[in-house]
Protein backbone atom coordinates (compact mmCIF):
# COMPACT_ATOMS: atom_id res chain seq x y z
CA UNK A 1 0.00 0.00 0.00
CA UNK A 2 1.06 3.77 -0.96
CA UNK A 3 1.93 5.95 1.67
CA UNK A 4 2.34 9.64 1.64
CA UNK A 5 5.75 11.41 2.01
CA UNK A 6 4.38 14.29 4.25
CA UNK A 7 1.29 15.23 5.94
CA UNK A 8 -0.79 17.66 4.08
CA UNK A 9 -2.78 20.39 5.97
CA UNK A 10 -6.40 19.20 7.76
CA UNK A 11 -8.87 20.65 5.10
CA UNK A 12 -10.23 24.13 6.11
CA UNK A 13 -13.48 24.60 8.20
CA UNK A 14 -15.71 27.94 8.46
CA UNK A 15 -17.36 28.42 11.55
CA UNK A 16 -21.30 28.25 11.69
CA UNK A 17 -23.36 31.21 13.04
CA UNK A 18 -24.44 29.83 16.02
CA UNK A 19 -23.40 26.24 15.82
CA UNK A 20 -20.53 23.86 16.60
CA UNK A 21 -19.99 22.34 13.16
CA UNK A 22 -17.50 23.56 10.79
CA UNK A 23 -18.25 23.86 7.10
CA UNK A 24 -15.50 22.18 5.26
CA UNK A 25 -14.08 23.98 2.06
CA UNK A 26 -13.31 21.75 -1.38
CA UNK A 27 -12.73 24.56 -3.27
CA UNK A 28 -13.35 28.35 -4.29
CA UNK A 29 -14.70 30.04 -7.27
CA UNK A 30 -14.78 33.85 -7.25
CA UNK A 31 -16.71 35.99 -10.14
CA UNK A 32 -15.40 39.05 -11.99
CA UNK A 33 -16.90 42.14 -12.34
CA UNK A 34 -20.38 41.49 -10.95
CA UNK A 35 -21.17 44.73 -10.19
CA UNK A 36 -21.34 47.36 -12.82
CA UNK A 37 -20.01 50.40 -10.80
CA UNK A 38 -16.66 48.58 -10.09
CA UNK A 39 -16.27 46.92 -13.24
CA UNK A 40 -16.32 50.81 -14.33
CA UNK A 41 -13.78 52.25 -11.46
CA UNK A 42 -11.49 49.15 -12.93
CA UNK A 43 -11.70 50.76 -16.44
CA UNK A 44 -13.52 47.78 -18.21
CA UNK A 45 -17.05 46.29 -19.24
CA UNK A 46 -19.32 44.16 -17.63
CA UNK A 47 -19.47 41.32 -19.55
CA UNK A 48 -23.31 40.71 -20.38
CA UNK A 49 -22.47 37.50 -22.39
CA UNK A 50 -21.71 35.26 -19.46
CA UNK A 51 -19.84 35.76 -16.22
CA UNK A 52 -16.38 34.92 -15.59
CA UNK A 53 -14.54 33.11 -13.22
CA UNK A 54 -10.97 33.10 -10.94
CA UNK A 55 -9.91 30.31 -8.88
CA UNK A 56 -8.55 30.39 -5.28
CA UNK A 57 -7.23 27.87 -3.18
CA UNK A 58 -9.01 26.27 -0.16
CA UNK A 59 -5.65 27.24 1.37
CA UNK A 60 -6.09 30.99 1.06
CA UNK A 61 -8.78 30.91 3.42
CA UNK A 62 -8.67 33.13 6.00
CA UNK A 63 -11.17 33.57 8.98
CA UNK A 64 -12.23 36.28 10.67
CA UNK A 65 -10.77 37.91 13.45
CA UNK A 66 -7.42 37.43 12.51
CA UNK A 67 -4.11 39.40 12.02
CA UNK A 68 -2.33 38.95 8.69
CA UNK A 69 1.10 39.98 7.52
CA UNK A 70 0.87 42.44 4.27
CA UNK A 71 0.94 40.17 1.46
CA UNK A 72 4.30 39.63 0.29
CA UNK A 73 5.06 40.65 -3.18
CA UNK A 74 3.12 43.43 -3.99
CA UNK A 75 3.05 47.11 -3.25
CA UNK A 76 -0.59 47.69 -4.02
CA UNK A 77 -3.00 45.08 -2.08
CA UNK A 78 -6.78 46.12 -2.07
CA UNK A 79 -9.70 45.21 -0.29
CA UNK A 80 -13.24 43.14 -2.09
CA UNK A 81 -15.94 42.79 0.12
CA UNK A 82 -18.25 40.16 -1.34
CA UNK A 83 -21.23 37.73 -0.52
CA UNK A 84 -20.07 34.25 -0.11
CA UNK A 85 -22.07 31.54 -1.37
CA UNK A 86 -21.65 27.69 0.44
CA UNK A 87 -23.15 24.82 -1.74
CA UNK A 88 -24.25 21.77 0.08
CA UNK A 89 -25.33 19.37 -3.13
CA UNK A 90 -24.55 18.81 -6.39
CA UNK A 91 -24.95 21.10 -9.23
CA UNK A 92 -24.38 19.67 -12.34
CA UNK A 93 -25.77 20.70 -15.67
CA UNK A 94 -28.43 22.42 -13.63
CA UNK A 95 -31.11 25.03 -15.17
CA UNK A 96 -31.29 28.47 -13.64
CA UNK A 97 -34.57 27.29 -12.03
CA UNK A 98 -33.23 24.54 -9.78
CA UNK A 99 -30.11 25.85 -9.00
CA UNK A 100 -30.96 27.39 -5.76
CA UNK A 101 -31.56 23.78 -4.44
CA UNK A 102 -27.82 23.26 -4.07
CA UNK A 103 -26.72 26.11 -1.91
CA UNK A 104 -26.82 26.03 2.05
CA UNK A 105 -25.74 29.07 3.18
CA UNK A 106 -24.30 32.32 2.98
CA UNK A 107 -20.95 34.34 4.63
CA UNK A 108 -19.25 37.37 3.88
CA UNK A 109 -16.36 37.68 2.64
CA UNK A 110 -13.39 39.17 1.69
CA UNK A 111 -11.14 39.42 -1.61
CA UNK A 112 -7.51 40.69 -1.18
CA UNK A 113 -5.79 41.27 -4.67
CA UNK A 114 -2.17 42.17 -4.98
CA UNK A 115 -3.48 44.84 -7.91
CA UNK A 116 0.05 45.29 -9.18
CA UNK A 117 0.38 41.96 -10.12
CA UNK A 118 -3.19 41.43 -11.67
CA UNK A 119 -2.36 44.88 -13.13
CA UNK A 120 0.77 43.30 -15.10
CA UNK A 121 -1.07 39.85 -15.89
CA UNK A 122 -3.85 41.51 -17.56
CA UNK A 123 -0.99 43.53 -19.59
CA UNK A 124 0.62 40.71 -20.73
CA UNK A 125 -2.68 38.69 -20.96
CA UNK A 126 -1.35 36.00 -18.76
CA UNK A 127 -3.43 34.18 -15.73
CA UNK A 128 -4.49 36.24 -12.78
CA UNK A 129 -3.03 33.99 -9.98
CA UNK A 130 -0.11 36.00 -8.59
CA UNK A 131 -2.65 38.09 -8.00
CA UNK A 132 -5.36 36.65 -6.53
CA UNK A 133 -4.44 33.38 -5.52
CA UNK A 134 -2.21 33.96 -2.33
CA UNK A 135 -2.18 33.37 1.16
CA UNK A 136 -4.91 34.73 3.53
CA UNK A 137 -6.43 36.13 0.17
CA UNK A 138 -9.67 34.33 1.14
CA UNK A 139 -11.63 35.91 3.92
CA UNK A 140 -14.33 35.05 5.61
CA UNK A 141 -17.25 35.36 8.33
CA UNK A 142 -19.15 32.68 10.04
CA UNK A 143 -21.77 31.30 7.68
CA UNK A 144 -25.52 31.36 8.04
CA UNK A 145 -28.25 28.44 6.52
CA UNK A 146 -30.01 29.54 3.48
CA UNK A 147 -32.89 28.81 5.81
CA UNK A 148 -31.96 31.38 8.18
CA UNK A 149 -31.02 34.13 6.20
CA UNK A 150 -34.20 33.94 3.13
CA UNK A 151 -33.87 35.18 0.02
CA UNK A 152 -31.33 37.20 -1.67
CA UNK A 153 -32.76 40.13 -2.21
CA UNK A 154 -31.90 44.65 -1.34
CA UNK A 155 -29.53 43.29 1.56
CA UNK A 156 -26.69 46.42 2.29
CA UNK A 157 -23.25 45.07 1.86
CA UNK A 158 -20.76 47.32 2.99
CA UNK A 159 -16.91 47.74 3.96
CA UNK A 160 -15.45 49.71 6.25
CA UNK A 161 -11.59 50.72 6.95
CA UNK A 162 -10.56 51.88 10.05
CA UNK A 163 -14.23 52.96 10.95
CA UNK A 164 -14.43 54.78 7.50
CA UNK A 165 -16.73 53.64 4.98
CA UNK A 166 -14.96 52.21 1.52
CA UNK A 167 -17.86 50.29 -0.01
CA UNK A 168 -21.59 49.85 -0.19
CA UNK A 169 -24.16 48.43 -2.37
CA UNK A 170 -27.27 46.33 -2.28
CA UNK A 171 -27.34 42.76 -3.06
CA UNK A 172 -29.44 43.25 -5.74
CA UNK A 173 -26.73 45.25 -8.16
CA UNK A 174 -25.10 42.05 -8.82
CA UNK A 175 -25.25 41.88 -12.37
CA UNK A 176 -25.49 38.38 -12.15
CA UNK A 177 -27.70 36.82 -9.60
CA UNK A 178 -26.94 33.65 -7.67
CA UNK A 179 -28.78 31.01 -9.65
CA UNK A 180 -27.47 32.10 -13.12
CA UNK A 181 -23.85 32.17 -11.56
CA UNK A 182 -24.37 28.37 -10.52
CA UNK A 183 -26.17 27.46 -13.50
CA UNK A 184 -23.31 28.90 -15.80
CA UNK A 185 -20.62 27.47 -13.52
CA UNK A 186 -22.08 23.99 -13.49
CA UNK A 187 -21.46 23.68 -17.32
CA UNK A 188 -17.84 23.22 -16.28
CA UNK A 189 -18.13 21.38 -12.99
CA UNK A 190 -19.11 18.89 -10.69
CA UNK A 191 -20.88 21.47 -8.09
CA UNK A 192 -20.44 20.05 -4.98
CA UNK A 193 -20.61 20.25 -0.66
CA UNK A 194 -17.52 22.22 0.14
CA UNK A 195 -17.25 24.95 -2.41
CA UNK A 196 -17.82 28.00 -2.20
CA UNK A 197 -18.50 31.16 -4.92
CA UNK A 198 -17.30 34.73 -3.70
CA UNK A 199 -19.54 36.38 -5.52
CA UNK A 200 -17.77 39.54 -6.86
CA UNK A 201 -17.49 43.01 -5.46
CA UNK A 202 -19.13 46.23 -4.93
CA UNK A 203 -17.51 49.81 -6.21
CA UNK A 204 -14.95 51.32 -3.78
CA UNK A 205 -12.00 49.02 -3.76
CA UNK A 206 -8.82 50.41 -2.50
CA UNK A 207 -5.39 49.90 -1.03
CA UNK A 208 -4.52 48.41 2.48
CA UNK A 209 -1.74 49.33 4.39
CA UNK A 210 -0.49 47.82 7.46
CA UNK A 211 -2.09 48.89 10.80
CA UNK A 212 -5.88 48.96 8.86
CA UNK A 213 -8.83 47.65 10.93
CA UNK A 214 -11.25 45.98 7.82
CA UNK A 215 -15.12 45.05 8.82
CA UNK A 216 -17.05 43.80 6.25
CA UNK A 217 -20.71 43.77 6.86
CA UNK A 218 -24.14 41.99 4.96
CA UNK A 219 -27.45 42.45 6.23
CA UNK A 220 -28.71 39.36 7.98
CA UNK A 221 -25.01 37.69 8.14
CA UNK A 222 -22.36 37.59 11.00
CA UNK A 223 -19.74 40.40 10.02
CA UNK A 224 -16.29 39.83 9.39
CA UNK A 225 -13.07 41.56 11.30
CA UNK A 226 -9.91 41.32 9.79
CA UNK A 227 -5.97 43.64 10.54
CA UNK A 228 -3.58 44.00 8.73
CA UNK A 229 -0.93 43.41 10.21
CA UNK A 230 3.31 44.29 9.30
CA UNK A 231 5.20 43.28 6.12
CA UNK A 232 7.08 40.17 6.94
Amino acid sequence: MTTPLFDLPAVPLVPVEGGAQGYPVRRIFCVGRNYAAHAAEMGAAVDREAPFYFTKSAHALCQSGAIIPYPPGTCDCHHEVELVVALGGPAFRVPQAGAMAAVWGYGCGIDLTRRDLQGQAKDKRRPWDLGKDFENSAIIGALTPKTRFGGIGDQAIRLDVDGRRAQEARLSEMVWSVPEIIAHLSRFYHLCAGDLIYTGTPAGVGPVVPGNVLRGEIEGLAPLDLTIGAKE
